[in-house]
């Protein structure tokens, strides 16, 4: 069972049932230099963005929802270092990610040792190219945030 497609990372959909999160965080850290300056305080200079994550929050109930294998397959792309494409339902384009951490926690394990409850969390970080200055992907400052 799964419902509207929400947001996607590459060709892993959120769902609205099945795959879906619950939380979704983002963060941006910019870089200041402080440049002494004669007979006063230091002056701050902008030295540019440093980084930006996402970190998504979800819980899976199996056995009603499905979701394990979009799950699985976000494993096994953060295992190959594969950076993959954030877009949001209405258009949003945030830029390709790599994903830093796939986190689990499974709860009320039934008879054959599968969860009724799996909730998980996803750490993103922006890919850039190296030398290029720019990111993986167009980024636009819509939807989610």
């Amino acid at each position: 069972m799964s419902g509207p497609v929400t947001m996607s990372l590459g060709p892993y959909a959120f769902e609205a049932h099945g795959f879906g999160y619950t939380d979704i965080t983002r963060s941006l850290t910019t870089s200041w230099s402080s440049v002494d300056v004669v007979d006063r305080m230091e002056v701050l200079q902008w030295t540019g963005p440093k980084s930006e994550a996402v970190s998504i929050k979800g819980v899976l109930f199996p056995a009603e929802f499905g979701g394990e294998d979009s799950l699985e397959g976000i494993r096994s792309a953060a295992q190959k270092g594969e950076p993959l494409m954030l877009v949001s339902l209405d258009g949003g384009v945030f830029g390709q990610f790599v994903i830093e951490a796939v986190n689990e926690e499974r709860a009320f394990i039934d008879p054959r040792g599968m969860p009724r409850k799996n909730a998980w969390s996803i750490e993103l970080k922006r890919f850039e190219q190296a030398g290029s200055g720019q990111s993986g992907g167009a980024s636009q400052s819509i939807g989610l945030f």
